[in-house]
């Protein structure tokens, strides 16, 4: 049976997702274009062969309508018969790219394919592909859920109260991953997956001097009294700064077999070792983590104990709180460089993002297993394993 290895694997820095960012004046199809030319240019692989692109995007409106990741490929000057193709699933659009891309080698579908995920959050915000008086969601939902339901955030404060997990708790955690990061930054850990882009350098929302004692002073970001009437257990604890804030960048994959890497002269980095996605409540929607991360340990006849590094996209802190609860994980394997909180989330990278994010981590610590999850809005979640070559 074929494997899937990743053997390249590079992310923009990442900017805050506002008209003052610092990526704001890159438009996404040339965030997407520039880590595509950089992961051929690194690998030396002739973007001929690549059989396909495989890219996340999740507000696919305006600027990064009309299949992004197809122009991406082209701006990047790849040759035109690269297809390409744009892929939904939320936050976990990219790790889902992965994923389909993994897959599609370990099939024998593809020799070469390169998976990746754009967001410029500045200059598509969230949830402009909705327009304003439109209902996404069609009367079968509606009928299911009667009471409605609820944005990301009020699901962050239910995930925070069902867990008992309070704001120093939320707050604390933030901080450590700002201190992460901004500790992998100065240790030089970031230098092979980043690559700069127009001046760019860093991440622009790692603060290395944030505290419990600043976080404090935060009002609460999504205090509603209609939803505060209908979930009186909320204690409105989630803020901006115990939540991942909007930001621009873009992410990319290059996967193949061993074989393939042998032929080409390739150095693989990781194997992609096994997948798995769930659906939960759509309600509690960011906690399909845990049963997603149970689901890829079993069918990788793992346990938890084999695993030597986590990736969990922190969309808010209660989301990975939760999820360190219920499975029992060691916090400190989690997140080793940061995470989305003082990296950021710039939702169609994300994924890949974190992909990158790990395997370098894997290789700088010599990890032989790490995981990777993601929350997604609708009560989705994407898991893998990664084994380190």
């Amino acid at each position: 049976m074929r494997d899937a290895v990743i053997v390249e694997a590079v992310r923009t820095p990442i900017g805050k997702g506002k008209p003052n960012g610092s990526l704001a004046h890159v438009h996404p199809v040339e965030l997407l274009a520039h880590t595509l030319r950089t992961l051929v240019e690194r690998s030396g692989v002739d973007p001929a062969l690549i059989d396909d692109v495989i890219g996340g995007t999740v507000d696919q409106v305006g600027e990064q309508a009309m299949n992004t990741t197809r122009y991406a490929v082209l701006s990047a000057g790849f040759p035109e018969s690269v297809p390409a193709t744009t892929v939904d699933r939320q936050c976990g659009s990219s790790q889902q790219a992965v994923h389909f891309a993994a897959q599609g080698i370990i099939s024998g579908a593809y020799d070469l394919v390169v998976a990746c995920g754009v967001e410029s959050m500045s200059r598509v915000p969230m949830w402009s592909n909705v327009p304003e008086g439109k209902d996404p969601f069609g009367p079968g939902v509606a009928e299911r859920y009667p009471e409605g339901l609820i944005p990301q955030g009020i699901s962050a404060e239910l995930i925070a109260a069902k867990w008992s997990i309070s704001r120093e708790q939320m707050d604390a955690f933030a901080v450590e991953s700002h201190r992460r990061a901004a500790a992998a930054w100065e240790d030089g850990l970031f230098a092979d997956e980043v690559v700069p882009l127009d001046g760019v350098t860093r991440d622009e929302c790692v603060r290395p001097g944030s505290s419990t004692e600043v976080l404090a002073g935060l009002k609460s970001a999504y205090y509603d009294p209609s939803f505060g009437e209908r979930f009186p257990q909320i204690d409105w604890n989630v803020t901006a700064g115990n939540a991942s804030p909007v930001n621009d960048g873009a992410s990319a994959v290059l996967i193949t077999s061993s074989e393939t890497a042998a032929r080409l002269g390739l150095r693989p980095l990781a194997r992609l070792h096994s997948f798995a996605v769930t659906g939960s409540d759509p309600l509690l929607m960011l906690t399909g983590v845990v049963p997603a991360t149970e689901k890829v340990l079993r069918g990788a006849s793992l346990t938890l104990d084999d695993i030597d590094l986590f990736e969990v996209n922190e969309a808010f802190s209660s989301v990975v709180l939760a999820w360190g609860q219920e499975t029992g994980a060691d916090l400190s394997k989690v997140n080793v460089h940061g995470g989305a909180i003082a990296i950021g989330h710039p939702l169609g990278a994300s994924g890949a993002r974190l992909t990158t994010t790990l395997v370098h981590a894997m290789r700088a610590r010599g990890a032989r297993y790490a995981l990777q999850t993601m929350c997604e809005a609708g009560g989705l979640a994407n898991a893998m394993v990664l084994e380190g070559l």
